[in-house]
């Protein structure tokens, strides 16, 4: 097994109805289950969309990567059977998995993996990491040899390759993914109702028979928190990954339920649209951070699981220093910042909140602390699509209170047309050192410099890394414990 610091080291890395008696439980049939989700995604290809919720459905369930991330963190062979790279850490030969084949029966080979990744770093791809692709150069060397040469060097290639954005296509039916998702996984697309569930089906034609012991598996879409509540409790729902953590004082002493709570690598911002005026101001920027409270934002949006942070970086993350203390709460000092930077308050600005629950709740805690140093937040709340079209696509905001989950996403600070608007020659230059410093040591430095840079540049209101809930049927075995990434990996699941 391949973990993060031998990577490192080596450059080798909506409610729903509540219907159902308590009797006809899901779990009745040991070979299917029920999930919930907050949010429905806007379709089921992670390559044409940057919404988190894509991958929770088809992650290794219909989509497979050449190398899978474990909850560990741990980078391990999939479609892969093995790699090497080369001195200069560089080149990968990657030794491809024989005998798979996709859902409709073409063959899985190097040619497919090829078209895959010259397809997200192409002109027209829509991929959100299609930098990263763009680095890339694919050579075939046989059906099951494939050679991938990387610009720079990048100590993370190996667990970026096992994401969401990395999945391997079959060329014919590309283009249909978001509706028609063809991969090499063990599960299908069975159904969906949109506005209320997606049920994927084990396909039999998978190349591990009988891997599957869950047969069915039906995801529904519940993003009220007291809905949320209602359904486990009903047994409509099996496994709440993420549930609502207000949830947490009502299943914590239930036998009928098991309760986890999971680690991760997201980071909840308040983020700042860096190319408007008056937040193209730093001194603003950084008044509006040492406006908030993290702590009471963490017990208010997210009932007190989670961690402060104070740069775009979480704590147990390879190379994190504590910035928390560049931009502290202090409300002085925040009116002192906006007095100096000629800010006249009452400052009117737009605050727009996905229908997240840490996003609703958080955002009323926001409000308040912005409202006594003479900042008055309009909250408009949005649903995810419009989010992700207004905000995230059309960069039409002023702030937005989300969480970022991907758990190497400081590229995102480098690039030119994200969201954000930040500009930065600065952090570029940093970057493309990270990308490039061999040693572990030399990269953990530079990780740290691009941190406090961030922090000082007050690029947001960078305020905690979430601690996500898991609830779940006490006979469900194969959970998660921690969550790196967003997957919901259907054939680790059993009912004991």
């Amino acid at each position: 097994m391949l973990n993060r610091r031998s990577v490192l080291a080596t450059g080798a890395l909506a409610a729903i109805p509540l219907a159902a008696p308590v009797g006809a439980l899901a779990q009745g049939r040991k070979d299917a289950v029920v999930l919930a989700m907050t949010l429905e995604p806007p379709g089921l290809d992670p390559t044409a969309g940057a919404a988190s919720a894509i991958a929770e459905i088809v992650q290794y369930n219909v989509f497979e990567t050449l190398t899978k991330i474990n909850a560990d963190g741990s980078v391990t062979p999939l479609l892969a059977e093995s790699w090497e790279v080369s001195p200069d850490l560089k080149t990968y030969t990657f030794k491809l998995r024989r005998g798979v084949k996709f859902q409709n029966g073409e063959p899985f080979n190097a040619a497919a993996v090829k078209f895959s990744y010259d397809r997200a770093g192409g002109e027209k791809s829509t991929n959100k990491d299609k930098r990263t692709f763009a680095n890339l150069t694919t050579q075939v060397v046989d059906e099951h040899t494939l050679v991938v040469l990387n610009k720079d060097i990048d100590p993370d290639l190996l667990f970026a390759l096992g994401q969401a954005t990395s999945i391997i296509v079959e060329p014919k039916s590309a283009d249909t993914n978001a509706t028609k998702p063809v991969g090499t996984g063990p599960y299908q697309l069975g159904a969906w109702n949109k506005g209320s569930s997606v049920v994927l089906t084990a396909w039999d034609g998978f190349r591990t028979p009988g891997a599957a012991k869950i047969r069915r598996a039906t995801f529904r879409f519940i993003s009220d928190p007291a809905a949320q509540v209602a359904a486990l409790l009903a047994g409509d729902v099996d496994l709440f990954p993420r549930v609502t953590p207000r949830s947490v004082a009502q299943f914590k002493a239930n036998p009928r339920f098991q309760l986890l709570v999971c680690g991760s690598r997201a980071k909840t911002i308040l983020a700042i649209n860096n190319a408007k005026k008056p937040l193209d101001d730093v001194r603003v920027r950084r008044a509006i951070a040492a406006a908030i409270d993290r702590k009471a934002v963490i017990e208010g949006a997210g009932d007190g699981y989670g961690a402060p942070i104070g740069s775009h970086y979480v704590p147990g993350a390879f190379g994190y220093v504590d910035t928390t203390g560049v931009n502290p709460f202090d409300i002085e000092k925040s009116k002192k910042l906006l007095a100096e930077a000629g800010v006249k308050t009452p400052l009117e600005l737009t605050l727009t909140l996905p229908p997240t629950p840490y996003a609703r709740q958080g955002g009323e805690v926001i409000v308040a602390q912005l409202a006594k140093v003479g900042i008055v937040a309009k909250t408009q709340n949005v649903e995810w699509a419009q989010w992700l079209s207004g905000t995230y696509g059309n960069k039409n905001y002023d702030l937005t209170l989300i969480s970022h989950v991907e758990p190497f996403d400081l590229g995102n600070f480098a690039k030119p047309d994200y969201y954000w608007g930040y500009q930065s020659a600065k952090f570029n230059d940093l970057y493309n050192q990270i990308k490039n410093a061999a040693r572990p040591q030399d990269r953990a430095r530079l990780l740290g410099d691009a941190q406090k840079l961030l922090a000082e540049d007050a690029v947001h209101a960078f305020l905690y890394q979430p601690q996500w809930i898991t609830v779940a049927n006490k006979n469900l075995k194969g959970l998660w414990k921690d969550m790196p990434v967003f997957v919901n990996d259907l054939s680790a699941l059993s009912w004991s």
